[in-house]
């Protein structure tokens, strides 16, 4: 039996359908070709699937951000009203789709994430708005991981998202539709590593809950813990919490290396810490030592492979 892969919801255009008002596509290649392989794509376009036309004229956002009406730009057609009822309706359907994440359309007056252009009485743009349709899926999915495709060129907030989306498919898979407190123990095992290097502080929360909540049903116990997963995870992992992270497996190996093995590793961290080479170096290695001695609790850590070794995600300096 093949295992399904992690569900995201995706603007229809990035993967290169012709949906757009001019009947073009922004298909991107990163998010076809490569991230593709390893996810399943639910993809929406907003204006399409409300309705309209392709090709058809178009629109902006314009008025007040926190509420902006969005209108044709040489008709002056108020379009608010048709999206807004459309995307109610389409995020109560979403919620049957298991969705782990969502990639939308960066600068689209329906599906820009952030810094959309809203249009003043004046006519001035201000980029402080949000699509229409990205507001009312981030509104009703607030926990879900979301980013814009402008946004993934950067590959620290490419690296965030991947690996919270990866995570929180797991998470899904382990506690399931029936979750217990035994099956959160074993994820919180874990993944315990994985949370050290995002929030150390949260893991702690995390592992008092996980420890015993009293008077909390395991249901509620498990819902509390996402909503703590994802907001740790949505910490970027830095340097110093990588290093971190490392030192403390180093130290199941204080009797199994030698002076120059253990003298090596804190040469990669100290250099992985500078800036002069990639996380996956001393990560590496680090995986080298734990296949070696076959040290259980690391084996099964999350940390060495949060995501696709293929997605080159840690090879950055």
């Amino acid at each position: 039996m093949i295992e399904s892969k992690p569900r995201l919801g995706i603007s229809s255009c990035l993967l290169g359908e012709k949906v757009r008002y001019d009947g073009g596509h922004k298909r991107d290649r990163f998010l076809t070709d490569t991230f593709g392989s390893f996810v399943e794509w639910v993809p929406i376009c907003p204006e399409f699937e409300c309705g309209l036309p392709v090709p058809r004229e178009s629109m902006r956002l314009e008025g007040d951000p926190s509420s902006p009406r969005l209108i044709t730009t040489r008709t002056k057609r108020d379009l608010t009203d048709q999206m807004l009822c459309w995307a109610r309706k389409r995020v109560k359907e979403l919620e049957s789709e298991n969705l782990v994440g969502y990639i939308f359309k960066k600068n689209s007056p329906s599906s820009g994430m952030e810094r959309v252009r809203v249009y003043n009485r004046h006519g001035m743009p201000h980029r402080v708005g949000v699509g229409l349709f990205a507001r009312a899926f981030m509104g009703h999915f607030p926990l879900l991981p979301v980013e814009d495709e402008g946004r993934l060129h950067d590959i620290g907030i490419r690296e965030n998202f991947i690996e919270r989306i990866f995570c929180l498919d797991r998470y899904r898979r382990s506690v399931g539709s029936r979750p217990t407190v035994g099956k959160l123990v074993g994820f919180h095992s874990d993944h315990k590593l994985q949370l050290m290097a995002h929030s150390p502080q949260l893991l702690k929360e995390m592992g008092k809950l996980v420890a015993g909540a009293k008077g909390l049903v395991p249901k509620e116990r498990v819902s509390r813990y996402e909503a703590l997963l994802l907001k740790a995870l949505k910490l970027r992992a830095t340097p110093k919490k990588n290093v971190n992270v490392l030192q403390h497996m180093l130290g199941y190996f204080k009797k199994k290396l030698d002076p120059d093995e253990k003298r090596e590793m804190l040469e990669l961290l100290d250099r992985y810490r500078d800036g002069l080479i990639p996380l996956i170096v001393p990560v590496s290695l680090m995986h080298h030592h734990v296949r070696k001695h076959a040290e259980p609790y690391l084996e099964r850590q999350t940390y060495l492979n949060p995501h696709p070794l293929e997605l080159k995600l840690r090879n950055h300096a």
